[in-house]
């Protein structure tokens, strides 16, 4: 089988290995597509002087097409979102069958389960009630997802902030009550308007940048909840923790490493795809083939006009066999 290893800063090759030989409790799975996750960004770019070879890739969506002895669950023939930690940009992964969950009749190359779970745990966490007023700060591929699981939960208004005009009139379309483009507009000045001076309920932020965590505090409410949802690498961020003191925020880690909190945040993501309550087939913007996965990682890192997602798409697998090396 192929299977994509980055073997140098910037570098992807793709090679040949053998299709993975399972345990009792693991199924195989026939690799449909894996997205690019921003928290992969620094490790392609040779931040940290990383050892190579590395096989990234977490975020994959397949079809069972083998199951172990004693794996319960999906059936041979499903399609399934997974949780792997790695070498998703592959034909084939083994997981273990208590990883999987049903992908129902979406889109195969747009259930994205892992990071549907972040976002769902994120809200979930985050406790958003009816009649809030909210703040979403960053509108990327997470921020998108938090704005829509958000609106589920019936806030009063959902703002939405960012950089990028493209991004905003996606929220927009997602159903953004206002936009705030940061580079033209006070953020905390809007928020005011629209709070009667209070401040939002919630804010969630979903950038990762120190530029972002810098202005929570000037748009929550005292006693409000401030949500870091954006994975925050590289350099040490700064916090004004005078001023969250004094506001008396509660401050949300919306990060999880525990496997049954991440199992049942893909639970819930599952379901709500299934139900056709939530889609991320608008998110999906750039789909590669893997020979051009690095060509996907880079238009993560740049995010050119229109850029959600990057994803890349598996469509010919090879049948596996015990001929396969």
């Amino acid at each position: 089988m192929r299977i994509a290893a980055l073997t140098g800063e910037r570098r992807f090759a793709i090679e040949e290995a053998p299709v993975p030989q399972l345990q009792a409790d693991e199924v195989l799975v026939r690799v449909r597509a894996c997205g690019v996750c921003a928290s992969e960004l620094d490790t392609w770019a040779g931040v940290g002087e990383p050892s190579y070879p590395l096989y990234l890739g977490h975020e994959v969506s397949g079809t069972v097409v083998e199951t172990g002895p004693a794996a319960s669950g999906p059936a041979v023939g499903d399609p399934v979102g997974i949780w792997v930690t790695g070498r998703g940009f592959a034909d084939y992964v083994a997981v273990k069958a208590d990883y999987c969950r049903p992908a129902g009749a979406a889109r195969l190359d747009t259930v994205l389960a892992e990071p549907l779970a972040c976002a769902a745990n994120a809200v979930e966490r985050a406790d958003v009630r009816l009649g809030d007023d909210v703040v979403v700060v960053g509108a990327g591929f997470m921020g998108n997802l938090v704005h829509e699981l958000v609106a589920l939960r019936g806030p009063r208004q959902v703002i939405v902030a960012d950089t990028r005009p493209d991004a905003l009139e996606r929220a927009r379309g997602f159903g953004a009550d206002r936009v705030v483009d940061v580079t033209t507009e006070s953020l905390p000045d809007v928020v005011r308007e629209r709070t009667d001076g209070r401040g939002a309920d919630v804010t969630f932020e979903c950038t990762g940048t120190q530029a972002a965590l810098g202005s929570l505090g000037e748009v929550t409410r005292m006693s409000g909840r401030l949500v870091l949802v954006g994975f925050h690498q590289g350099a040490d961020r700064k916090i004004p923790l005078a001023q969250w003191n004094w506001m008396a925020f509660d401050i949300v880690n919306a990060h999880f490493r525990e496997v049954a909190t991440i199992m049942r945040g893909m639970t819930i993501g599952s379901r709500m795809l299934a139900s056709g309550r939530l889609s991320l087939e608008p998110l999906v913007t750039h789909r590669y083939d893997l020979d051009d996965i690095g060509a996907a990682f880079q238009a993560a890192a740049d995010k050119p006009p229109g850029f959600a997602k990057a994803t890349v798409v598996l469509d010919s697998a090879p049948t596996p066999s015990g001929d396969l090396s």
